[in-house]
This record gives C-alpha cells, structure tokens and sequence, in this order.
C-alpha cells in the first residue's frame, strides 16, 4: 500500500544541494536572478562524525571527488546551535539526515517534527542501502513533514518506487560514487561532482519522470542553463551544488 505522504511546496524551484552552503542560509547564496525556494542544510547525522583525514578532494576533468567524511556535530548539538536561526529564516528549512538506522531513526522523528520553520526532510539513503533499507528508513522518517528520499544518481531509478511506497514525497539525485588515483599512489574513494556528471543526472531526471516519480534534479547543474533543461524534462525542481562554493 503507497502511504499517503505530506506535499512539498516550495516558493520557488530552485535549491542548494545539503553540504554546499552550511546549516544556516545566507544571503545570495544562489546564481544571479534564481530566488531559493528553499535552504537544505549539510547532512546531519544523529551521532557526531569527525571530517577525513588526508586527502579530501581531487580534481578530474569537469569535475570534482570529495571524501570529506560528511562531517557533522549530531543531531542534538545542531538542533541546540542552529534551531533558533532556522526558525527565524526568511527562507523554509529543508533538513538533510544523514541515518542508517530505523529505529534510531524514528525515536527521534517526533522532536524534529516540533522543530519551528522545517519545510521538509531531505533523508540521505546510504549509497550502498538494499531496496529494504531504504524503505525502512523511509517509513522511520514519514509523519508530518514532507519527506524527500535522496537517492545516489546510479541507483535512483532502482530505489525510487519503493522510497515513494513507503512515505517519501518526492526523490532527490544524490551524487554518485568514485575513485581517483592519488599522488601518493593509493586510490581516494569518494562523491562525484561537477558538469561531467551532468548527462547522467538528466537522462535519470528524464526516466524518473516518465515513471511518475516527482524528482528534484541534481548533479552537474551550475546555472540556469542547466537548471532550465531539468525543469524542462520534468523535474519539480533543481539543486546547485559545488558551483554554489566561493
């Protein structure tokens, strides 16, 4: 049975992908002329994760490998230092969790849903997640608010359904998944960004939307250009990420 889930309505159709401008908007964070529909902070996790060591980003052509870690300060101390300022945000707050839990993971759902000027939840599906999993989580996760299902590009088609069965609004295209060589001869395993990923992301926009799932694109989108291609193959809206840094 497909659970009946909370719309998500945001002012505009453009974002800011979690991870590319911190857990409070800021202004102008966005390409010239595009408003934001809406702020998704960095992945939050509900322990505290420590950034990587060594290497952390390489360069390759048209784009970019991060392992960063995805670090974060845990749920609890996020909510204590930024609760205040997103309620108070001019623009609604879309919070990205980043669990692997279920059960952990719907202990905490009802001091989230209590939290002022959250507009939706954007939930982190593991890369590696089973079909299983990811429905699990889903399910942890779907209450209130509208909850979105960021799905790794390569398996988003995969995973959709599912994630929308379970309670999910919408999918999101999270990146894909990479290694490069380093200098020092070892491989860096990480997450890919970048126009190079471009292609990609719009041809999974183009088959999610012609199996009705409501799909907020990403991946490789850097300006408008790109932005008004996703809209135009249906996509409900767009993320920018690593063009987004200063």
């Amino acid at each position: 049975m497909v659970l009946d889930s909370p719309p998500l309505d945001l002012r505009t159709p453009y974002l800011n992908a979690a991870g590319s401008l911190g857990f409070v908007p800021k202004d102008g964070s966005l390409p010239a002329g595009l408003a934001p529909g809406a702020f998704i902070t960095n992945p939050i996790s509900l322990q505290s994760r420590r950034p990587s060591q060594g290497e952390r980003m390489l360069p390759f052509p048209g784009g970019v490998l991060l392992h960063t870690g995805l670090p974060s300060p845990g749920l609890r101390s996020s909510v204590r230092e930024y609760s205040l300022a997103w309620a108070h945000a001019e623009l609604l707050i879309i919070l990205n969790l980043l669990v692997d839990d279920p059960i952990a993971l719907r202990k905490v759902m009802p001091n989230i849903e209590a939290l002022e000027n959250i507009a939706a939840l954007e939930l982190n599906i593991p890369a590696d997640a089973s079909p299983q999993l990811a429905g699990e989580l889903c399910s942890a996760a779907a209450g209130k608010l509208p909850l979105i299902a960021q799905l790794s590009l390569p398996r988003a088609e995969e995973l959709a359904h599912g994630c929308l069965a379970a309670g999910a609004s919408a999918v999101s295209l999270g990146p894909p998944r990479g290694s490069l060589p380093t200098a020092t001869g070892g491989l860096l395993n990480g997450r890919l960004y970048g126009a190079a990923i471009f292609p990609q992301a719009l041809a999974a926009t183009q088959a999610l939307v012609r199996a009705s799932v409501p799909v907020i694109a990403a991946g490789g989108i850097g300006g408008e250009a790109e932005a008004n291609a996703a809209l135009a193959a249906g996509a409900m809206a767009v993320q920018f990420d690593v063009s987004l840094w200063k």
